[in-house]
């Protein structure tokens, strides 16, 4: 699956432009990267030392699951042009606070792929001096260290890639590859279906909550014992058992607890993890009160049951044909459990 399966049109636009970089606006000098608090697959990097390379510039955080859909590209990209002059740096800057842990950082990186330079910023002192807001965010410097693009969120990856190019001629490549790259995104990395999508990422801590029926601001960071049997409209979640609502997630207390959502989508994913280092929680998932089958996630069987031994994105639910309201729920056999926050693809 591609967002570049119709190559022609790009290709011919991606021979007329490389090297025509005169209409391409001048963003500023690419900041420096003297505020992260860390390096992985390379020594500290700096505009100076870039100089003569055209850098790109992508801010991530390992359980987004909007930039896990872009990451098939990154891979691509460097792979395919780092021996033409183009530098990738993948500036990490956590959303939750498991994201701060190195060891975390580290594991899922070589994980998910990532090798291209990686700069960790724990701190958010990088993510400042770009006068960044978003993930993904993606930057692109000439080999100057001037800014000339940049691209918020998902998609445009054809037109980003010609961007690529025309700033790797202008420096001096030669003999470019100028078709586009194809890709093949599997699990959490293959594209939303936008066109059934009807359901917003949901943050279940009371931070940012919404759509919580049974949420009530005297219940805050206290064990609570919710009880079943609440309606839920669509994007309406619920719990059911010992939970403590917490600002940043939803904590299980006793065995047995479970979250139900009411959602439009192909797919649904949930952050969430153990609380203890190690400690691994089985799960089951059951769509409308029954095993998903075939619409299992790839980290559920078709059974619906898992285990969640880490801090991550899960994917529960991947739906094929026709997408209607459904009703996930997950129930958990052991306590200690956060759970984070609900997407959709």
């Amino acid at each position: 699956m591609s967002a570049d399966r119709d190559r022609g049109p790009f290709r011919t636009l991606a021979h007329r432009l490389a090297g025509d970089v005169e209409g391409l606006p001048d963003e500023g000098r690419l900041p420096a990267f003297s505020r992260a608090t860390g390096w992985l697959n390379t020594e500290p990097l700096t505009p100076e030392g870039l100089r003569g390379r055209v850098v790109l510039v992508d801010f991530w955080t390992y359980t987004c699951v909007n930039w896990l859909r872009t990451l098939p590209y990154l891979r691509a990209w460097h792979e395919k042009y780092v021996d033409a002059g183009l530098t990738v740096v993948g500036v990490h800057t956590p959303e939750f606070g498991f994201e701060h842990d190195r060891a975390n950082v580290i594991a899922r990186t070589a994980a998910l792929g990532v090798a291209y330079p990686v700069a960790v910023d724990d701190d958010y002192g990088v993510w400042e001096d770009f006068a960044n807001h978003y993930w993904p965010a993606l930057y692109l410097a000439d080999a100057e260290g001037r800014l000339r693009y940049h691209h918020f969120g998902e998609g445009e990856y054809a037109r980003t890639e010609m961007m690529i190019q025309r700033l790797l001629t202008d420096a001096g490549a030669r003999d470019l590859d100028l078709d586009l790259v194809m890709v093949e995104p599997h699990g959490l990395e293959v594209a939303a279906d936008w066109s059934s999508l009807r359901s917003p990422e949901t943050y279940l801590g009371y931070g940012q909550s919404s759509g919580f029926v049974s949420e009530s601001s005297d219940r805050y960071d206290r064990s609570v014992e919710y009880e079943d049997g609440r309606a839920l409209p669509l994007n309406g979640w619920d719990l059911t058992g010992r939970w403590t609502q917490a600002r940043h997630s939803a904590v299980l207390d006793e065995a047995g607890g479970s979250i139900a959502f009411a959602f439009h989508a192909r797919d649904v994913n949930l952050v969430m993890g153990p609380t203890p280092p190690g400690a691994s929680i089985p799960f089951r998932v059951l769509l409308d009160g029954r095993p998903p089958g075939e619409a299992h996630g790839t980290d559920v069987d078709a059974d619906g049951r898992g285990v969640v031994d880490r801090q991550d994105t899960l994917q529960l639910i991947r739906q094929s044909g026709g997408i209607r309201d459904a009703v996930v729920q997950l129930v958990f056999d052991r306590p200690e459990l956060e759970a984070y926050c609900f997407t959709f693809g």
